[in-house]
């Protein structure tokens, strides 16, 4: 356990954070807690022509309904601007940042030419050779520079918690460029700087970003910043075609919109990849405490939302009314009582189903009889079972009805359906008959709004 210990989770507002995303902070959050450490989230924001308020208002509220808790310490790089110009002119002193007057069409001809040589595609580091005089020219024609940080020919290796041990050869790397031409300054290089200046002391990520992290390394060494530990995840596979239309997609906000609950998708989230099975936690602390970064894979892992979704009705129907009443008023649902919300929710798939149950049970409703169902829906309002109501009456509906008329299959439900809730989809016939009872369920079968 050390305090010392401080992770980063650093989204970029440009749209809604993604289940991938979300993943990579619920495990820095999982590990630094487990390790009695602190968690930042740093908005990524340098992009100002991308970045929007209301995207980083939802990072804020999306992280916030998931982990059931605020960020420890909470930075924005656009604060940091003069900071990042400041290191820029320390390192273009130094010899390891330097201009390049290229332009993307000149670069790419490049990159084909040594491709087509069966060569690596990496910069031939002409803008270290240009002349004091050649450079004025380009400026003169109105080209600006893009920095590169040169790369020292030498290995980079490290040691990654999940990946084990990691190496590159710096040699066959190309140097990265640092700040476009506008002067924007790049992912990479803001990132070092403020895992550096801010003590980052791990960074786990998607392994989509090795390649950084061996660019990474050489940057913070050339700052004079002590290395983080190292950990890159396998990135998650959504299932083609498996979006679910019940708890929604791919982005938290749909998610929260569809009813998942926030404990759901944190359990969901905090094993897939892994070798724990995947099972509802009792809470967020239960997470925690089993939380160990050895159990990741270098599997890509599956992310199926069906599977989210059975965790969601699971966790659903073991709800009590105080728990789910504030949802339920959120959703235009207040006027649901405990009594209702008991007899119904075995039968919910997601919160927002409860609404079809108040509709066709609470809400007067037109019954939908056709010319050809006249007479056969006045047969089954003579047959209503006697004694006592309960699930047992709609079994006993069915059959008397259908012996008397010979209906069977889609000819016999449908028309008993349309009579006693008004539409032909909704919740299941047997719960839907009990709860209406007897009077209600005749009125209807006999026409009458009820």
């Amino acid at each position: 356990m050390s305090e010392n210990i401080l992770v980063r989770f650093a989204p970029s507002p440009t749209g809604w954070l993604h289940v991938g995303n979300v993943r990579t902070a619920m495990v820095n959050y999982l590990f630094a807690k487990s390790m009695g450490g602190k968690f930042m989230l740093r908005i990524d924001d340098t992009d100002r022509t991308r970045s929007e308020a209301q995207y980083e208002a939802g990072i804020h509220e999306d992280l916030e309904w998931l982990l059931a808790a605020k960020p420890d310490v909470v930075k924005k790089q656009s604060d940091y601007f003069a900071r990042y110009e400041e290191v820029k002119q320390q390192l273009i002193e130094a010899g390891r940042l330097y201009p390049c007057y290229e332009t993307a069409e000149e670069l790419d001809i490049k990159r084909k030419m040594l491709i087509g040589r069966g060569l690596p595609p990496i910069y031939d580091r002409a803008g270290l050779t240009e002349t004091a005089e050649k450079r004025a020219e380009y400026e003169a024609q109105g080209r600006r520079p893009h920095y590169r940080f040169k790369l020292n020919p030498e290995p980079i290796v490290w040691d990654d918690m999940i990946r084990g041990r990691v190496e590159f050869d710096g040699s066959k790397l190309s140097d990265p460029v640092m700040f476009r031409e506008d002067g924007v300054v790049l992912f990479t290089f803001a990132t070092s700087v403020d895992d550096g200046e801010m003590g980052i002391t791990h960074i786990l990520r998607g392994e989509d970003h090795v390649s950084n992290t061996a660019m990474q390394v050489q940057i913070m060494e050339a700052m004079g910043h002590k290395i983080p530990t190292f950990g890159h995840m396998a990135l998650l596979k959504m299932k083609e075609g498996k979006i679910s239309k019940r708890v929604g997609g791919g982005d938290i906000r749909s998610l929260r919109e569809g009813g998942a609950f926030p404990l759901v998708l944190a359990s969901y989230l905090a094993k897939i990849g892994t070798s724990d099975s995947i099972e509802l936690a009792a809470s967020m602390n239960a997470l925690i405490e089993g939380f160990d970064i050895k159990k990741f894979g270098r599997s890509m892992a599956n992310y199926d939302s069906e599977e989210l979704e059975r965790l969601n009705q699971k966790y659903l129907h073991h709800l009590d009314f105080a728990e789910v009443q504030p949802q339920l008023a959120a959703r235009g649902m207040g006027s649901i009582d405990a009594t209702f919300w008991e007899a119904i929710k075995a039968n919910l798939t997601t919160i927002d189903d409860a609404k079809d149950w108040w509709e066709v049970l609470h809400q007067p409703i037109t019954p939908v009889v056709g010319a050809a169902d006249s007479e056969f829906i006045a047969v089954a309002s003579s047959s209503l079972p006697l004694g006592e109501w309960n699930e047992a009456s709609w079994d006993a509906l069915v059959n008397a009805v259908k012996e008397k008329t010979g209906r069977k299959g889609k000819e016999l439900f449908m028309p008993l359906r349309l009579a006693l809730t008004g539409r032909e989809h909704g919740p299941e016939m047997k719960t839907v008959f009990a709860l209406l009872g007897r009077d209600r369920a005749e009125k209807r079968l006999k026409g009458e709004a009820a």
